[in-house]
């Protein structure tokens, strides 16, 4: 690394130039130990002397050259596709995006002029150099350049090979090929692909005659590749052993988590094997990059004002239960975390309950349940009503125990935020009547329901207008007088993989707890009733919020009608 007398001339210096520093003899062995430059950011980083983003910032700094989390950063195919994957692994560099003809790319040592040249010349066009951590640029590699072309020449040579030459595998034999390179390679490669494809659950399925790959994305299943039926035990077992599941049981059910590290977070899975007819079958959930996935504040989410303003003021009551409902991948959890970030300030106390925690929150206490210590989300909350809470976020409301402690916090001054998994907003209320807590309870501790959709989003690279039928207009609409309205789709792109959609946006239903509602669940009332009270002060369905979304050319209505009940049809 040069050093020159106008900028700092490494790490080191840059460290004890912050104010308040107080490292001394940490930061000198770190020195002597490692020298200065890339050894000795990966040492201070590695003994949290300083975070991650404001160690490579202030190594950054001194090169004279920006830092970008590759993982936090637009990354784009064109960019990717302008330096063949060899060179980016002997260069340790990533391409990241192109603009006005030039390549910003990441590099673990963009001061190397001669290198950035070279790079440019390969790109055939000027090259920016930003700095990454070689481990982030790595593995960024490893996810942005995984395609079903190279997962499946990898297959192939797989099953050419001797390992799989016995039909029946030995449990001793079977684990011996789970752990071999070229499994865990191909595994890998599987989830570095459903990574860069923004999906949200893989399915490993046996057929009849062939094994098929599936992923989740944007809601939609989507077939992605098909391997030869004696792999899958092997792959099944590879699973297995990442959860320290029992591999040789296969006629039963199992549950497991397993967390694969990607640059200097980790991505965690939730894995749900099954027997089949024809052998078992695992989904793996991806829940989400530690430390990565975005927080999204209540604005970013395009809630729709009328549902916004109310849901505010909402979470600014000192005392009482909010829910937000939905099927399972809904985004319950990311309208939660929203609101608590609008809350969270040096004043409150707030302490969540999860499984798993999805995004660290700085200046909250989060907990993870952990069923195999019987530590369960009653226990945790028991405990945490010792610990002067003013919020607690109580990730899913399951039993009647977790129920009737969560209803006692909020009589008894604490603001409480849980998920439910109901359909509607008025069925939460039913819902907590039905496992058992007393009408008496529920009816002055629950403030607000909020219910939640996810639709595919149209693809705004490929997005285009059409004018739907008078019957379609007819049947989603009751106004007769609405005219020529133009409905959006996607045409398809390469953006978009060719499915016209990229992304998701969330629609809602917000059910305010009035007196009139409380006389209903005092009365123990059924959620047509509730439903019908809760109108009457301006509650509006999901489908009408969802329409609103299709006018504003943000999903289809497709994509509504697929999720949501043709009783709400407004």
């Amino acid at each position: 690394m040069s050093k020159t007398p106008s900028s700092p001339s490494s790490l080191a210096e840059s460290i004890r130039r912050l104010p308040g520093f107080a490292f001394g003899g940490q930061l000198g062995l770190l020195e002597a130990q490692h020298g200065d430059g890339l050894p000795l950011l990966q040492a201070v980083i590695e003994a949290k002397l300083l975070a991650k983003d404001e160690a490579c910032r202030l190594h950054a700094d001194a090169l004279g050259i920006a830092y970008i989390d590759p993982f936090a950063s637009v990354i784009t195919d064109e960019a990717i596709a302008a330096v063949p994957l060899e060179i980016a692994q002997k260069a340790r560099m990533v391409g990241l995006y192109i603009l006005d003809g030039v390549l910003t790319a990441a590099f673990a040592t963009p001061e190397d002029a001669s290198l950035v040249k070279r790079i440019s010349q390969i790109a055939q066009m000027p090259v920016s150099p930003v700095f990454a951590l070689p481990r982030e640029i790595e593995d960024t590699i490893h996810i942005q350049y995984s395609s079903e072309k190279t997962i499946e020449e990898g297959l192939q040579e797989l099953e050419r090979s001797r390992l799989f030459d016995q039909p029946d595998l030995a449990t001793d034999r079977l684990i011996a090929i789970a752990d071999s390179e070229s499994l865990v390679q191909i595994l890998d490669e599987i989830i570095y692909y459903a990574l860069r494809e923004r999906a949200t659950d893989i399915h490993i399925e046996p057929r009849e005659t062939q094994s098929h790959v599936r992923f989740r994305i944007d809601g939609m299943l989507r077939e992605v590749l098909t391997y030869s039926r004696k792999l899958h035990r092997a792959f099944i077992s590879r699973i297995k052993i990442l959860c320290n599941l029992n591999i040789a049981e296969t006629r039963f059910p199992q549950d497991g988590r397993f967390s694969l590290s990607v640059g200097t977070s980790s991505a965690n899975f939730r894995v749900s094997t099954i027997p089949s007819q024809h052998g078992e079958k695992a989904v793996l959930r991806i829940l989400a990059m530690s430390g990565k996935k975005s927080m999204l504040t209540l604005e970013r989410m395009m809630m729709s004002q009328t549902i916004l303003q109310p849901f505010l003021r909402l979470i600014q009551n000192p005392n009482g239960i909010i829910f937000v409902t939905g099927p399972t991948g809904s985004g319950k959890t990311t309208t939660l975390y929203s609101a608590l970030h609008e809350i969270n300030k040096p004043d409150v106390n707030i302490s969540t309950i999860e499984d798993p925690i999805e995004i660290q929150l700085e200046g909250v206490t989060q907990t993870q349940v952990n069923t195999h210590i019987d530590l369960h989300f009653d226990t945790v909350l028991r405990a945490l009503l010792r610990q002067d809470p003013d919020v607690i976020l109580i990730g899913e409301i399951r039993d009647l125990e977790t129920a009737k402690i969560a209803t006692e916090a909020a009589l008894t001054g604490h603001i409480v935020f849980a998920t439910l998994h109901t359909s509607t907003a008025a069925q939460a209320i039913v819902r907590l009547l039905e496992i058992g807590v007393a009408p008496y309870m529920v009816a002055p501790s629950v403030i607000g329901v909020l219910a939640q959709r996810l639709a595919a989003r149209i693809c705004d690279n490929c997005k285009e207008p059409y004018i739907p039928s008078p019957e379609v207009l007819r049947k989603y609409f009751k106004e007769d007088g609405l005219g020529e309205v133009s409905f959006f789709r996607g045409r398809g792109c390469k953006s978009c993989r060719g499915t016209g959609y990229k992304g998701r946006i969330a629609f809602h239903e917000l059910v305010l707890i009035t007196e009139e509602i409380r006389t209903l669940i005092s009365a123990n009332a059924s959620v047509q009733q509730i439903t019908a009270a809760a109108a009457r002060v301006g509650f509006k369905p999901l489908r009408y919020d969802g329409l609103k979304k299709v006018l504003l050319g943000l999903t289809t209505i497709e994509e509504i009608e697929a999720n949501t009940s043709f009783e709400w049809a407004t």
